[in-house]
């Protein structure tokens, strides 16, 4: 009879025990998912850096879900002068390469991180000088 009742005991840690793991599981995916479904920038642009070092500033949307989208694009490119070898960054505008790109889709693994673009930033000024 002892026996029966040693079982039983067992049997009721096991199953509090997997209650909790349950309720851990679930207490995750439901941080998980308000974390990756609300955040909301406070600026117009961001800036992603990515993991190959390239950085773009554009409108970043669905950070953190499975497919962010950035519009909008932009990226610096440095340029010499041959004559007096005096160096300059200029904004570009994506899209006007050949193949016409109007967004783009990140690998949300390749993002290193998120920054926003100041509004009063270098960057935010040659945005809105840019058509």
């Amino acid at each position: 009879m002892n026996k029966q009742r040693g079982m039983g005991l067992v049997q009721q840690v096991w199953l509090v025990a997997g209650l909790l793991v349950i309720l851990a599981l679930g207490w995750h995916l439901v941080e998980h998912y308000k974390t990756s479904k609300g955040i909301e920038f406070s600026t117009p642009y961001q800036a992603v850096l990515l993991t190959n070092g390239a950085v773009y500033f554009g409108q970043l949307h669905d950070w953190g879900g499975p497919n962010p989208t950035l519009t909008n694009v932009y990226y610096i490119v440095t340029q010499t002068n041959p004559d007096t070898k005096q160096v300059s960054n200029v904004l570009v505008k994506r899209g006007k390469e050949m193949h016409g790109p109007e967004f783009m889709y990140l690998n949300p693994n390749a993002i290193m991180f998120v920054e926003p673009v100041g509004p009063n930033s270098k960057v935010a000024q040659l945005i809105s000088q840019n058509p």
